[in-house]
């Protein structure tokens, strides 16, 4: 069976870990750690067939110039931002969606809207 892999990526500090660790674990993450670069490969049922999914959980620091080397290969990209912070928002359209499509003209992307419970 084909992995599909899935690339978040966005601002510092707009919850995109805290989005897939809730997700793959169920729970919450208490404490902020920033990431480098992390990933976990989930099961997600399609038509009852388990499909690999690959999350990426990609730096948003913009001292972390390999950034664009895990981008190849990429199914979908998550652009994240938080709904607190307009510049995280501004930064979609500055930042974060001209580099994905520049690297990857082709790969479908989605925007998150992250923190809405704040």
């Amino acid at each position: 069976m084909q992995k599909v892999k899935c690339a978040v990526v966005g601002n510092c500090g707009v919850g995109k870990t805290c989005l897939l660790m809730t997700y793959v674990t169920k729970t919450f993450p208490t404490e902020y750690i920033p990431t480098v670069m992390d990933n976990e490969v989930v099961n997600v049922m399609v038509d009852g067939i388990p499909i690999p999914v690959e999350l990426w959980d990609i730096s948003g620091s913009d001292e972390y110039k390999l950034r664009p080397l895990l981008y190849p290969q990429t199914d979908v990209f998550l652009i994240a931002f938080s709904v607190v912070s307009p510049e995280s928002f501004e930064a979609v359209s500055s930042k974060w969606h001209p580099e994905v499509t520049y690297h990857c003209p082709s790969t479908p992307i989605v925007l998150v809207g992250t923190k809405v419970d704040l």
